[in-house]
């Protein structure tokens, strides 16, 4: 970094009145659209990709994935922020980030399992309720 740099117009912006250099400032919560974008992208490759979760419980047409993941991250957030809000520290937002976190892996868990179950329901009807074949 040359001289020329120090004084440049953006440096001069940077600095304060006096000349010192603008106190730096670093939040983690709340996250930035683009995380969330990237939290709602991995979401989209969990549903519908080739993992475990997908093995286990079914993949999701990447039709529905999307609206799943941004519902699920969505809710993830609000739910976060009640508690989050705005974090006055470092310590907060990082407590924050971790509550979004856990939310996020709550509810796809919570997601797929509820899709798996009215996936199985859907093949096997109740003794209740007669199958179509028979009530043809």
């Amino acid at each position: 970094m040359g001289p020329d740099e120090l004084s440049s117009p953006a440096a001069a912006a940077a600095a304060g009145a006096d000349g010192e250099p603008a106190p730096f400032s670093f939040s983690i919560w709340p996250p930035t659209q683009r995380t969330r974008d990237a939290v709602v992208r991995r979401l989209v490759d969990t549903l519908a990709g080739d993992t475990l979760l997908c093995k286990r419980y079914g993949a999701v047409p990447p039709a529905d994935a999307d609206p799943a993941a941004r519902a699920i991250e969505a809710e993830a957030f609000d739910a976060a922020a009640v508690t989050g809000g705005a974090a006055a520290s470092v310590e907060e937002g990082i407590e924050a980030l971790q509550l979004y976190s856990k939310e996020v892996s709550r509810r796809l868990l919570d997601f797929v399992k509820s899709r798996s179950a009215a996936a199985k329901d859907a093949d096997h009807p109740t003794k209740d309720e007669p199958a179509e074949e028979a009530a043809a």
